[in-house]
């Protein structure tokens, strides 16, 4: 049970800060007042370049989007600002009713966002709303033309502010949170490199390709970090307690098939395309419109590769992992009853 806690730890790279003082909950509301005067972030709008996540913070969030099932989810986070750094202390759900392309929030919702900080800081926690967060179940880590209306929104009206996508299925698949951390450009600002899109390659479901890629150039991704304090620590504890057997007994091959069908539907869809267009470069002609589509069918054929090594490396994993256990537990049920023969 411990290695295991500790292994999840090591996977999403969560740090123990000060154990003494937990500088990173202290909350000075003169210091965010500061902060807000200055608005360093209108003259420069890649002023934040990092986000700090805390290690229960990070759960609740997880295990918020992993209860949406098949559709989207919507919380906020509380926290605060250090310099370019965004630190999430805590984060709370959101009463939205979400689709399985998008969620937003309405009436019902807005109401409960001011009443519920309100009681926050009624109980001591003084930590304004720093972002929002919502799902992108089995189709990756991006802004969306929605999702895009809404930070801008969010950044005009209460700046400075915060959008995290998590990808619950991604997660239960590959064993490590699956999440991003963005922020949009002002309306007129063009960014002299590419946006989100060109900041590393993820596996795009061929139905999200577009509006992934409509939009790319309208956010920039931030870089995400997590910590603990010693409160943290002993919750963690308590959680590992509770549900390190349910933990343990659970294959993501039978907890994710629905996700793994997909990837693979998909990948077929994107194989078909592959093939038809090198078909149709080599009935094409000569010259530099040659040479651009091979180009083209290289870089297409280069992704599907690698959506493939993915999904394969993701099934190779859980059955290992049913390899393992089966030795480990089904193995000494077999020796104790040689024993007894």
């Amino acid at each position: 049970m411990a290695s295991a806690m500790k292994n999840w730890e090591l996977d999403n790279s969560i740090q123990l800060v000060d154990p003494h003082r937990d500088a990173l909950y202290a909350y000075s509301a003169s210091e965010q007042k500061a902060v807000q005067d200055a608005k360093p972030w209108r003259s420069d709008p890649h002023h934040f370049k990092n986000v700090r996540i805390s290690a229960v913070a990070l759960l609740k969030m997880v295990m918020h989007a992993r209860s949406g099932g098949s559709l989207e989810i919507m919380g906020l986070m509380q926290g605060k600002i250090m310099g370019d750094t965004f630190i999430v202390t805590d984060a709370f759900r959101l009463p939205v009713e979400g689709t399985e392309t998008r969620v937003n929030a309405q009436e019902e919702a807005n109401e409960y966002m001011p009443a519920f900080l309100q009681s926050c800081r009624d109980a001591g926690q003084m930590e304004n709303a720093v972002g929002w967060y919502h799902s992108h179940p089995g189709y990756g880590c991006w802004l969306s033309g929605v999702d895009v209306t809404t930070q801008m929104t969010q950044q005009t009206f209460q700046d400075p502010f915060l959008a995290v996508v998590i990808d619950p299925d991604r997660t239960i698949s590959a064993g490590k949170v699956e999440i991003g951390a963005f922020r949009t450009f002002p309306e007129n600002y063009k960014p002299a490199a590419e946006g989100a899109a060109g900041d590393g390659y993820q596996t795009i479901p061929l139905a999200k390709a577009e509006d992934f890629g409509a939009h790319a150039s309208r956010y920039y991704a931030l870089e995400i970090s997590h910590f603990k304090s010693t409160l943290d620590t002993q919750l963690l504890e308590l959680l590992w307690n509770k549900y390190w057997v349910a933990t343990l007994s659970q294959s993501p091959l039978f907890t994710n098939r629905e996700y793994s069908s997909k990837q693979m539907l998909d990948l077929s869809a994107k194989i078909k395309m592959a093939e038809k267009g090198v078909q149709m470069g080599s009935r094409g002609g000569g010259g530099g419109g040659q040479s651009s589509r091979r180009e083209g069918n290289e870089r297409l054929l280069d992704k599907v590769v690698r959506d493939g090594n993915k999904i394969a490396g993701e099934e190779i994993t859980g059955l290992l992992a049913g390899v393992v256990k089966d030795r480990l537990f089904n193995g000494v049920g077999a020796a104790a009853r040689e024993e007894k023969t």
